[in-house]
């Protein structure tokens, strides 16, 4: 099914704003596992796609302890409903991750 060819609702028109906008990402999970990694649920990207029920950023960089930068090799979507918050933010601005 193409979600493309749905309006957005007017609940996620906010996100929409958003669009082209390089952001951090936490989502309500304690930590995550991809790859045989466990980390923390923080990401930073640019905002490249809004849609009904989800946020995509591409590129995103996945920030993990043992790689702070580590750039996912495709885009990521993330449902509106398991994203806890999110902020602009300066993709070159050092995060510690303690």
């Amino acid at each position: 099914m193409n979600t493309d060819s749905f309006p957005l609702i007017p609940e996620n028109e906010l996100f929409e704003d958003l669009l082209e906008t390089e952001i951090l990402l936490v989502t309500d999970r304690d930590q995550l596992n991809l790859l045989g990694q466990t980390f923390r649920p923080i990401f930073t990207g640019r905002v490249a796609k809004v849609t009904n029920g989800f946020l995509t950023l591409d590129p995103v960089i996945i920030k993990m302890h043992n790689a702070p930068f580590y750039k996912f090799p495709t885009p990521l979507s993330f449902p509106f409903e398991r994203i806890a918050w999110f902020t602009p933010f300066d993709p070159q601005r050092r995060l510690p991750l303690v």
